[in-house]
This record gives structure tokens, C-alpha cells and sequence, in this order.
């Protein structure tokens, strides 16, 4: 019986103590060629859908708003997957300077990532090649003074790593040896600025996300950067015209499957199977990112003609209603130091938008109160509660 040439080879290894087979994938594309006919039918439903959210991004008022948003969202959702705790409110109370509820550990591994999100698309907007150094970059960023600071941010190991159990004898999977990156990488980069090939990019995108997570290059954050990697490469290749979507919430919410689909392209080299999940994924997360642009801007809409009928206190309440776009948790003494005006005069405004009903006041407090649009705030926090 011919071995599946799609199929890696394991390697075993001896360690004190005991033995574990490590992995080493084929190269890139696979072999035998991908069979594009079974595949076409949800190609064409992605590639239809992420047409779509491109228009709709470039039709709305409010385009570097909604990027700003949406990048924090996904940089909040890739996170919990590696298990933080942190929320969409803890976040942006992070960035600006106050206090969140949970451990500034997890707050700070999100923040890393959104500023290693905008690194790598300013480079790629300058010129720079989506390569492995640009990856190398975009690592030491995400794990910059945080708990995988001590991993080597920014280099690829040197150490073998593994996935699942205590060692690598009783890992759910090994990846590769140290030694053996050079030459995988060296493919995986070759692959991905191969044009003869002549594979659609969502499909290539999807082939590169398996191959860096199967690698596994890096001590730590290869989950993150393997996720953005899909966006990078959208974007270089302007199938995106803006860094909006993210599949983070859809492999949150089909992890397991996620995982197993990932094991079964190494075991049985099922890349179509994988596929169909990944590009149902673009179509998926391309379509709900539309409706989130045509929700906010509805919402902005509607309190926006609220905020019209009021009196003397509307100017100052249209300054601050752009500021809620940004922090939709704020106080009395962020709003005058934010908007640069008395405490009463915050004070005024902020108890306006509160009997329009676009903000609640949800401390209980006679002092220090504390009030959050929460209309805007769910649907930016939707899909991204904590993984428990």
C-alpha cells in the first residue's frame, strides 16, 4: 500500500526517561494536487462575502473607528483561546489608563496584540514583505513584557516544544525538532510568494495557517500570530481592503473542531476537509462583520438625532458622544479630563445622554458614578465573554 505523500513523517526521539515521535509535515502545496472542484462552491461563497464587507466598510462614515473597534475584538477573542480572561471593557480601560477588573497580565497579552496587529500592517502598507522576519517582528511585539517574555520573543526556537500533557512523551502532538525549522520555514516562506501555483488566496491563506501551526515555531504565541498570519496575508494581497476580518470568534466557538480538523490534515492529510471549515469560517465571520457595521451605525444614528433635540448642553454632549465611541465606560472625572472641561459641565452632559438613554449609570454610587453606553458596548462585546 503507497503511503499518502500528504502525510508527514514521525520522527522518534530519545529523551531521559522515555521516547516520543515529533512531526515533520510535507511541503507546501500539497501532493497530490488539492481538489479545487469540491472546494469551489465555498470559495465562491467567501470570496463573495469578503467583496461584500468591502464595500461595506468603504461606504460607511466611520471606517477607522470601526477598524480601531474590530481590531480590539479580535485581538480579545485570539487571546482567549490561549485562555485569558480578560474582557472587551477591561481592554479599552487599559488603554486608557484606568483601572480593569482582572488580572493586568491578561489585559496586557491583548494589548501586545492589537499594537502587533497594527506593526505588521503598517510594514506591509510600506512595502515590507509578509515574510518570516516580519513575523519575527510581529512576535516580539506580542509577547513584549508579558508571561511568554522569557520564550524569546522575536526568535524562532531553539528548544523542542510540544502541545497538550506535561512533556513531550505524553503531548497531544510534538512539532517538528529545532533543527528542522530552518528547512520548513524556508518552504513555508518560499510558498507563500510562489505565484505558479495559481492557488486563490483564501485558499492559500488557509494551507499557511495549518503549516505555522504544525511547525510551531515559536516557544509561545504561534496560536495568535498563526490567526493574524490569515489577516497579513488578505490584506497584502488586497482580497481585504481594510483589517476587519478575523476568525478568532468562529474558532472560538468551534474550537474543538478547529483542533481536530488541524490533527486529522497531519494524520490523513484531509486538506480539503479543513477547508470547507476554513473558507464556511471567511463567509461566516465576512458576513457578521457586515452586520455589526450596518448595527453601529444605525445605533450612532438614532442617539445621534437624540442628542439633536437637546438644548444648550448638546454641544457638549456631541464632543463627548465621539468620545463614547471610543471608551463607552467613562466617569465624571474621565470625561473633564478627556474633553478638557469643568467636572459640572461633564457632570451636565453626562446625565443628558443618561435620561435620552444612551448611557446607564451602573456603579449605584451618589459619588465617583460610573456610566457605560451599553448599547454599543454588547454588540462589540458579542461572542467574547471569557472562555470558563
Amino acid at each position: 500500500m503507497l503511503k499518502n505523500k500528504r502525510i508527514g513523517n514521525y520522527l522518534n526521539q530519545s529523551v531521559v526517561g522515555g521516547h516520543y515521535n515529533a512531526y515533520i509535515p510535507q511541503d507546501l502545496p500539497p501532493a497530490p494536487p488539492l481538489d479545487l472542484q469540491v472546494l469551489y462552491p465555498y470559495l465562491e461563497k467567501a470570496t463573495k462575502a469578503l467583496a461584500e464587507l468591502n464595500s461595506s466598510t468603504q461606504a460607511i462614515p466611520n471606517t477607522s473607528l470601526f477598524i480601531y473597534m474590530y481590531v480590539r475584538k479580535e485581538a480579545l477573542l485570539s487571546s482567549q483561546i490561549e485562555g485569558t480572561q480578560s474582557s472587551f471593557s477591561d481592554l479599552i480601560l487599559f488603554e486608557h489608563a484606568q483601572k480593569p477588573s482582572v488580572s493586568l497580565d491578561d489585559v496586557e497579552e491583548v494589548s501586545n496584540y492589537v499594537q502587533a496587529i497594527k506593526h505588521a500592517l503598517s510594514r506591509i502598507e510600506n512595502g515590507f514583505p509578509l515574510s518570516l522576519r516580519l513575523l519575527k517582528e510581529t512576535h516580539a511585539i506580542l509577547l513584549k513584557g508579558v508571561r511568554g517574555s522569557h520564550k524569546y520573543p522575536g526568535e524562532f526556537r531553539r528548544t523542542q516544544n510540544w502541545i497538550g500533557g506535561t512533556k513531550p512523551s505524553n503531548a497531544f502532538f510534538v512539532p517538528p525538532p529545532p533543527e528542522y525549522l530552518t528547512e520548513l520555514l524556508g518552504n513555508l516562506e518560499n510558498f507563500l510568494h510562489d505565484e505558479t501555483h495559481h492557488l486563490p488566496v483564501l485558499i492559500q491563506a488557509g494551507l499557511l495557517h495549518v503549516q505555522f501551526e504544525t511547525i510551531h515555531p515559536f516557544l509561545d504565541g504561534n496560536g495568535r500570530l498563526g490567526r493574524l498570519l490569515i489577516t497579513l496575508l488578505l490584506c497584502q494581497k488586497e482580497l481585504l481592503l481594510e483589517p476587519i476580518l478575523y476568525l478568532s470568534l468562529y474558532l472560538k466557538q468551534n474550537r474543538t473542531i478547529y483542533y481536530d480538523l488541524l490533527q486529522q490534515v497531519r494524520t490523513h492529510g484531509t486538506w480539503e476537509t479543513w477547508l470547507e471549515f476554513f473558507l464556511e469560517g471567511v463567509y461566516i465571520t465576512a458576513t457578521q462583520a457586515v452586520l455589526t457595521t450596518q448595527t453601529i451605525n444605525k445605533l450612532f444614528d438614532t442617539d445621534l438625532a437624540k442628542i439633536e433635540t437637546l438644548g444648550r448642553v448638546k454641544f457638549t454632549c456631541l464632543t463627548l458622544f465621539e468620545f463614547l465611541k471610543r471608551l463607552p465606560q467613562v466617569s465624571v472625572a474621565s470625561v473633564a479630563q478627556e474633553l478638557s472641561i469643568s467636572a459640572p459641565t461633564a457632570r451636565n452632559a453626562l446625565k443628558a445622554l443618561e435620561t435620552l438613554g444612551i448611557l446607564k449609570e451602573i456603579s449605584g454610587k451618589q459619588r465617583d458614578k460610573v456610566y457605560v453606553y451599553k448599547k454599543y458596548l454588547d454588540v462589540l462585546e458579542e461572542g467574547s465573554e471569557p472562555i470558563k
